[in-house]
């Protein structure tokens, strides 16, 4: 992460690395010029002090003077030699250092950036799988709205229908006589609402199993509300449903053990009832001590499974009838001249062809030993040259065919 640094002035922030290679490059040249300026001041302050000596010295012997000029020239030539390569070599340490800091401030520009430029993908990859996420959340509660919908459609459906059915009953009791629906309105309308329901289940069950006969119970006669016969396509009796309808606030224990006892009068095979108050262990359809519980809503579907169980039951026990019959027309056909036949001409293909693999493989087996005759004696001759060569040359020549055949598939 980049420092800032703050001018003590101004007030103005900015980072340090920005400022760092113009800083460095302005502090190098500074201290070249005054380096440079150092030189010339020293030299021309030397040259000053060597022409004053020369004018005091003047009236000294020559030789004095040529010694002591050299002696001073040497001296000041050594003075200004070390001085120079002092100041040189602070000023390429000062370099060298600054160089350095300069690497390292682009060093740490380049983590930055290279820092920066991971955080940006990680921020976009994140970005990415959190759309993804929310498509796939909103896709689910689509699909969880849909079906709620589609169960508040249903029942809304269901209510509607129960609830016309429910107004054509009472308009069909109140044209009847006054006094009966005068009656039954002080009965209350649990009675109506069950006769609706029943009715409602009888006119479902005929729409949907056009093929079976739907039954009514008449009022008082001991049994069951509807009576479902099954049929197939060929119109056969396949077996019997019951029906018990109820649309109370409250499931009664003794429905099942009624209906069953029911279902042995009848001599049904299935015995269901549609109500509107589920047992508390449940909260869909289900199978009670040989009985099925379900809703107005579920019959429909539970009716088509319990109706295909039982064609499939009638449709079993019919395949078992005259077993024997069938038995005995198999063991003639076995026993025919046309299975005989037929069997023979499988046999004969058969054979027809094992006898031509058999013939492609003795001529296989032919050529592959005509082949080996072939190579045994290329073999033999070359064995009889390499004998000839090595012994006019002394010395073992590689003339194998195997070996090199073997090396070269080594290789």
């Amino acid at each position: 992460m980049a420092t800032n640094i703050k001018c003590p002035k101004c007030s103005h922030e900015f980072p340090l690395e920005a400022t760092l290679n113009d800083e460095l490059k302005d502090s190098i040249e500074k201290e070249k010029q005054e380096l440079r300026q150092q030189m010339m001041d020293y030299k021309k302050s030397k040259e000053d002090e060597l022409s004053k000596k020369e004018s005091e010295w003047q009236q000294k012997s020559q030789q004095e003077k040529i010694a002591l000029q050299k002696q001073i020239e040497e001296s000041l030539r050594k003075n200004i030699s070390a001085d120079f390569e002092n100041k040189l070599r602070i000023a390429e340490q000062a370099i060298k250092d600054n160089e350095d800091k300069l690497k390292e401030a682009r060093q740490k520009e380049l983590d930055y950036f290279r820092k920066e430029q991971e955080l940006k993908h990680k921020e976009q990859e994140l970005e990415l799988s959190l759309q993804k996420r929310l498509i796939e959340e909103r896709e689910k509660l689509a699909v969880e709205i849909r079906k709620i919908e589609d169960q508040k459609v249903q029942q809304l459906e269901i209510d509607f229908k129960l609830k016309l059915a429910e107004k054509e009953k009472q308009l069909e009791d109140q044209k009847k006589l006054a006094e009966e629906a005068v009656r039954k309105a002080e009965q209350g309308s649990m009675q109506l609402q069950g006769e609706v329901q029943e009715i409602a289940l009888e006119e479902m069950l005929r729409s949907a199993f056009p093929f079976d006969m739907i039954a009514e119970v008449g009022k008082g006669v001991r049994g069951a509300d509807c009576i479902q016969l099954v049929r197939n396509n060929f119109g056969q009796e396949c077996g019997k449903i019951i029906y018990e309808s109820k649309r109370t606030a409250a499931f009664g224990n003794d429905w099942v053990e009624k209906l069953k006892a029911d279902m042995r009068s009848q001599n049904a095979e299935i015995a269901v009832i549609v109500t509107k108050a589920m047992p508390k262990d449940m909260d869909c359809f289900g199978l009670r001590d040989g009985v099925w519980i379900c809703s107005f809503g579920e019959v429909k579907a539970l009716a088509a499974a319990l109706r295909d169980s039982i064609v499939r039951t009638y449709n079993v026990a019919k395949s078992q009838e005259n077993k024997g019959d069938k038995m005995h027309l198999l063991y003639s056909y076995l026993t025919s001249s046309e299975f005989a036949e037929q069997w023979k001409a499988i046999r004969e293909g058969f054979m027809s062809m094992r006898m031509s693999i058999q013939k492609e493989r003795d001529a296989m087996e032919k050529l592959w030993k005509a082949r080996e005759k072939q190579l045994e004696k290329v073999l033999l001759n070359a064995a009889h040259i390499r004998g000839s060569i090595e012994g006019i040359s002394g010395s073992d020549v590689d003339l194998n065919l195997l070996e090199a055949g073997e090396n070269g598939e080594e290789e």
